[in-house]
C-alpha cells in the first residue's frame, strides 16, 4: 500500500569503520523492506572523497549520510565541519549514529546542524527497532 509520502529511492551513505556495525545496519535496512540505496564506506577521507566526485565509482547525492563519529585519521566531527564547510555539500541530511554519549560529542553535532543523535544499540533487535523508527521520519520528510 503506498502513503503517498515521498515514494522515491532514498540512497543512504553510510560512514563507519566497524564493519560488524555496517553487516547490523546494513541488514536492519535491508529488512525494512523499502526503497532504500546504501552505500557504506569506512572512513570520513573515502565519504568526502566520493561526495565530491574524486572516489573509483559515481555516486549520486545521497539523501542521508548516517555517521559514525569515532573513527580514525578523521573523525565524524571533522568530516563534519568538511562538510558544512562545502557550499556543495552543505546541505545533506546527516544523522549520527555512534557509541558516544559524551556531552561535547553531543553538543558539537547539534552546531553543525545534524538530523539526529542515535546511540547505537548493543543488539540486532534494537538496531532494527531503532531503523523502524528513522524509517517512518525519513518517509515523512521531504529529500529533494
Amino acid at each position: 500500500m503506498s502513503t503517498g509520502l515521498n515514494e522515491k529511492m532514498l540512497l543512504i551513505l553510510h560512514v563507519d569503520d566497524d564493519r560488524v556495525d555496517c553487516m547490523v545496519i546494513g541488514r536492519a535496512i535491508k529488512k525494512l523492506g523499502k526503497n532504500y540505496d546504501l552505500k557504506q564506506v569506512n572512513s570520513g577521507n573515502d565519504a568526502l572523497m566520493l561526495l565530491r566526485g574524486d572516489g573509483p565509482e559515481p555516486i549520486k547525492r545521497p539523501d542521508i549520510i548516517l555517521l559514525d563519529l569515532n573513527m580514525p585519521m578523521m573523525s565524524g566531527l571533522e568530516f563534519l565541519n568538511e562538510l558544512r564547510a562545502d557550499p556543495v555539500l552543505r546541505s545533506i541530511h546527516v544523522c549520527v549514529m555512534t557509541t558516544s554519549e559524551d556531552a561535547s560529542d553531543v553538543s558539537g553535532t547539534k552546531e553543525m546542524n545534524v538530523g539526529g543523535f542515535i546511540i547505537k544499540p548493543l543488539n540486532t533487535d534494537e538496531f532494527d527497532f531503532k531503523f523502524q523508527i528513522l524509517d517512518k521520519y525519513w518517509r515523512l520528510n521531504k529529500f529533494d
